[in-house]
């Protein structure tokens, strides 16, 4: 079990209002200049809902994209595993870094990430070793964005391996015991339809009985979020 207490302490609602982390994303070309992280909190599931405010602002074919994300975060412990719920993807790297250090998940483990993108950038600078949880959310929310969360956590030595789901032939790879599940909720966008719906969901249930611990993003730029909230509702 995990202690979310100190956690929300971090994630206690806030705004990024600085061209920091994800609020970077062409922000001098932007009318809004700023965006929400709601509070994490401990619930069942199906007490996830949609925020007003923005999550992920970005310029698309010409027009600004305003992205509400989620009200709350959640995690929850019903599976016997922890699950964290959130909107944008770079918060994972936190929660993955907290489970290390509460000795939830074993560093050197093996990353499944299940996404329509890689999320393989580097980012401009790693976080130390030993730096403490303030240091690591501090990292995760104003340096890092949603597509370069995964290296510096394998730079810390929090994953040896990630297996990239985001094809139909990578589905159908076996995988190990004793994975970290991350699962981005973009994996059901319409450019992903060409996978069976179906066939998705019943792998990811299946992984989500066998994983250790599971992370979720609702992807706000990419995902229609009711959707993505509907979809945890039938994947959980």
């Amino acid at each position: 079990n995990m202690d979310i207490i100190p956690l929300s302490k971090f994630y206690s609602g806030f705004w990024i209002d600085e061209p920091r982390g994800n609020n970077a994303f062409s922000f001098e070309d932007r009318v809004n200049k700023r965006i929400y992280v709601p509070p994490l909190v401990e619930g069942p599931l199906d007490q996830l809902c949609l925020g007003s405010a923005p999550a992920f602002i970005e310029i698309a074919d010409g027009q600004e994209k305003v992205c509400p994300g989620l009200r709350r975060f959640l995690y929850n412990q019903t599976q016997g595993k922890p699950i964290f719920v959130f909107d944008n993807h770079n918060h994972a790297f936190f929660f993955w870094y907290a489970a290390v250090v509460n000795r939830v998940i074993l560093p050197d483990s093996v990353l499944v990430h299940v996404d329509q993108h890689l999320d393989m950038r580097r980012p401009d600078f790693y976080l130390n070793k030993g730096s403490d949880l303030s240091q690591a959310f501090q990292y995760a929310n104003y340096e890092l964005n949603v597509g370069n969360f995964i290296e510096p956590a394998s730079h810390l030595g929090i994953f040896q391996d990630v297996r990239q789901i985001n094809s139909l032939d990578t589905f159908k790879e076996p995988l190990p015991e004793g994975f970290v599940l991350d699962i981005d909720l973009d994996i059901f966008a319409p450019i992903m339809e060409y996978i069976p719906h179906d066939y998705k969901v019943a792998c990811l249930r299946e992984w989500i009985s066998r994983a250790q611990f599971i992370t979720v993003s609702t992807s706000p730029f990419f995902m229609d979020q009711a959707k993505a909230n509907l979809l945890v509702q039938e994947l959980f």
